[in-house]
């Protein structure tokens, strides 16, 4: 059905786009973010939040991670609390 909040091609569009290997490394990333979250969050005994998972996230696992996703292991480089951790508390 064509309407002005969906066009004729938004359908093809969306598929494209979520076809886009672009489109899947956010998701992957967005994955692993989510996890590093819920990991610290349990570990510190309350929801350290989403931005603050985030910014961690990439700053202590983001280059390796994504390394490994480009050496073809697919393997996800194990994450261990550092001595940095224990600052942001």
């Amino acid at each position: 059905m064509t309407s002005a909040h969906n066009p004729p091609n938004a359908t093809g569009a969306r598929d494209f786009v979520k076809q886009s290997t672009l489109y899947q490394e956010f998701l992957a990333e967005r994955e692993e973010i989510l996890k590093h979250k819920w990991l610290e969050s349990e570990r510190l005994g309350y929801d350290i939040g989403f931005e603050r998972a985030l910014l961690d996230w990439i700053r202590k696992h983001r280059d390796s991670w994504r390394a490994a996703r480009r050496s073809g292991s697919g393997l996800t480089p194990p994450v261990f609390p550092t001595r940095e951790d224990k600052d942001l508390v």
